[in-house]
């Protein structure tokens, strides 16, 4: 234990000393959140407002907050992923430097380093995206706040699940990478092609029929809603008091995302989070399978 602690520690360490990993990790959701409050705003806006029924009128701040909701939401379901790739640079960058030979001679034992590499992502992880979140917070005071306390908290278990994805798929992505090219090339594919795949730029009920069926079987999309859907309860709570219909708010729930389908059939909260679990346990047991078979080849 004290062994999987100094080098998760060390591993930390050189993630924070090395300021390319990490402003790299720390910059993308602030740069998220500019661009999407610059560019998709106002889109944003104009669909929440065109979806109204005729003759009904909504409060600016109330519309707000669903926009806020929604960039906040679309935010967090992408850095959760990105920043988890880009965490996991250590991992890569200590193949091609040859640093994790000289650990493999030594007495550490070759679980007890893949473990550390993995917690040690998942803390540096964390740590960005918790800072995203209270940015993200901060951002929807300004903007229109409709947070309930429980909401608040949700927020924060899905942070800490989808992050709990992301390193896992991270792991089990980098254990095939060798060189520093090789994840940065990884890197700004997921980057650029994650954020799409999981319905956070663009909503999944804008698909097609066929790419819809593919999405539905992603784990990502699911986190994206328990965002979508924790990020704007309390906003589209607000619009049904202020004597929108529940139909309407519904409607516009299908058109973000809040409520995901499974071939014509409506997946749960609590089945969300099923498929969220499994998917992180079903990954973590890949990579610490994929360690034990590498080290008995060897």
């Amino acid at each position: 234990m004290k062994t999987t602690l100094t080098l998760i520690k060390r591993n930390i360490r050189l993630f924070f000393k090395d300021k390319g990993m990490f402003f790299t990790s720390l910059i993308t959701p602030v740069i998220l959140l500019v661009l999407y409050a610059t560019f998709l705003g106002n889109v944003y806006e104009d669909s929440f407002v065109s979806s109204l029924p005729k003759g009904i009128e909504v409060g600016r701040d109330v519309i707000d907050g669903l926009v806020g909701g929604q960039l906040v939401s679309s935010i967090l379901a992408v850095s959760c992923v990105t920043v988890a790739f880009c965490s996991n640079f250590l991992m890569v960058q200590d193949k091609a430097n040859g640093t994790v030979k000289d650990l493999r001679i030594s007495p550490v034992k070759s679980h007890i380093l893949s473990v550390s590499y993995y917690v040690a992502t998942l803390v540096s992880t964390l740590i960005i995206c918790y800072s995203a979140l209270a940015i993200c917070f901060l951002y929807l005071g300004i903007t229109g706040w409709y947070l309930s306390t429980a909401d608040v908290a949700l927020l924060v278990l899905d942070v800490l699940l989808l992050t709990l994805f992301g390193t896992a798929l991270s792991s089990v992505v980098s254990f095939f990478l060798s060189t520093q090219g090789q994840i940065s090339a990884v890197g700004s594919i997921v980057s650029a092609g994650y954020g799409f795949i999981c319905g956070a730029y663009m909503p999944i009920s804008s698909f097609g029929e066929g790419l819809q069926a593919v999405v539905s079987f992603l784990p990502g999309t699911y986190a994206t809603s328990l965002f979508r859907t924790h990020a704007t309860r309390g906003a589209f709570e607000q619009m049904v008091a202020d004597g929108i219909p529940r139909a309407a708010a519904e409607g516009m729930k299908d058109m973000i995302d809040c409520n995901i389908y499974f071939f014509d059939s409506s997946v749960s909260e609590w089945a969300m989070y099923l498929i969220l679990g499994v998917s992180v346990a079903v990954l973590l047991v890949a990579y610490i399978l994929m360690n034990k078979f590498k080290r008995g080849t060897k």
